[in-house]
């Protein structure tokens, strides 16, 4: 029983979390909320981002990410590594709004 409200714990959370969409990135793996890979492939993606330029654009929900000047504005604090073994997310960044969200 434990388990298994552990488990749905764990994905609601996870669920949550992943769906933040004001992003400040940090300098400091060790500051990050989420470490992210950037992929060159959309079949390889966790989730495929669309960067604009309002904040009114990024909703819960929609992989449209809004990049924040100041840490205390962000839902998430990202960390670009060069590695994709050391990711927890990979993401695809794409040129149309259309395609944002998770996969």
């Amino acid at each position: 029983m434990k388990y298994i409200i552990l488990g749905i714990f764990v994905m609601v959370f996870c669920t949550i979390s992943a769906n933040a969409q004001k992003v400040y990135r940090t300098s400091y793996k060790s500051d990050a909320d989420k470490i992210i890979f950037v992929t060159d492939y959309k079949s390889e993606a966790d989730m495929i981002v669309y960067e604009t330029k309002y904040k009114s654009e990024a909703k819960p929900y929609s992989g449209i990410w809004f990049w924040t000047t100041y840490k205390s504005e962000a839902d998430w604090q990202v960390y670009f590594t060069k590695y994709k073994s050391e990711a927890n997310l990979k993401i695809y960044i794409t040129k149309y709004k259309s395609e944002a969200g998770m996969k």
